[in-house]
């Protein structure tokens, strides 16, 4: 018997729960990401790209905000996939796929017919290099509508040893005050590991391990100076709260359309 909705859907919430562990204002950061993408694309059917999409989070929430958007998640882990399929198997325009961000011909997986109207991503960069990124970059500015969108939520660290260590602090503050506690990254997985229900995709996941190690992270700068390098006329962040930010690069000159 396979995974069924019900049981994906257990699992999906209690990798929401854990997730804010880590980031105690993530639906903020995902209602930003929205609001970025709704703001840029102004058309209802729009085609949303969202890069290492784990099991979905960010692409549902994008559906439930832009019901008549075609949205495709993109990541290589065959668990987490499995239980964006199976979760959101009832969402209409939400499709999921296959393909490494690291790897060249990623993009060919997609089989896109038009230009993307903006490129999303949440928690899932900072897994790659610097030379990944680049590439990276590269890629979705070309797979971008000529007035398209990028944006990335996710714990950005800067060039300065000193405003990392106090925007951490701001950041395990907040969390403190709101009260995120509860399984951890770690717990998730080890559940995962001992569930009948999830064995066929755990045991895929294991034929195809992914190394998340990353030595020495991107900072924001990197990141920004990688995106104009890339072709974004223009890159910034747009919310914060300590070192969690939502970082946007504008594909071409936005500004006759907004005003």
């Amino acid at each position: 018997m396979g995974l069924t909705t019900a049981q994906a859907r257990t699992w999906l919430a209690r990798w929401d729960r854990q997730q804010e562990v880590y980031v105690a204002d993530r639906e903020e950061r995902f209602d930003v990401i929205a609001d970025v993408v709704l703001a840029a694309t102004q058309r209802p059917d729009a085609l949303v790209i969202d890069l290492g999409c784990g099991p979905g989070s960010l692409s549902a929430r994008l559906g439930e905000r832009m019901p008549h958007a075609q949205i495709i998640g993109v990541d290589a882990d065959p668990l987490l996939l499995g239980l964006a399929t199976a979760g959101y198997a009832d969402r209409h325009g939400l499709t999921f796929v296959s393909a490494d961000l690291r790897k060249a011909g990623w993009a060919d997986a997609l089989h896109l017919e038009r230009g993307a109207d903006a490129v999303v991503s949440t928690t899932a960069l900072h897994w790659l290099t610097r030379d990944e990124l680049a590439a990276l970059y590269h890629d979705v500015a070309t797979m971008l509508a000529p007035s398209g969108v990028f944006v990335d939520g996710d714990n950005f660290a800067t060039r300065s040893a000193t405003l990392d260590v106090i925007a951490n602090a701001v950041r395990a503050g907040r969390a403190e005050r709101v009260g995120r506690a509860g399984e951890d990254w770690s717990q998730w997985w080890d559940s995962v590991g001992q569930a009948p229900e999830l064995a066929a995709l755990a045991g895929e996941r294991g034929a195809r391990p992914i190394d998340h190690s990353v030595p020495d992270e991107a900072t924001l700068d990197d990141h920004t100076e990688l995106l104009r390098a890339a072709g974004f006329a223009e890159v910034g962040t747009v919310w914060q709260h300590g070192d969690d930010r939502v970082l946007v690069g504008v594909r071409g000159n936005r500004r006759a359309a907004f005003g």
